[in-house]
């Protein structure tokens, strides 16, 4: 798995996740929905995504 791969995988799960709990949980999660969206289009603007810094350092091929 490349970091493209594995940054569309985080975002998804993130997203799926924040969602449910959203949901069956406490309404204030859809904010970390709300955070990864933002995220997502600031990096398609910057060029910048954290988790790719992250995900480099963890070994993931590019």
């Amino acid at each position: 798995m490349n970091i493209n791969n594995a940054i569309r995988l985080i975002a998804g799960i993130f997203i799926l996740t924040s969602v449910l709990l959203g949901h069956f949980i406490n309404h204030y999660w859809f904010l970390f929905t709300l955070f990864v969206a933002v995220n997502l289009i600031q990096s398609s603007f910057t060029k910048w995504c954290l988790m790719e810094k992250i995900l480099k350092k963890a070994g993931v091929k590019e």
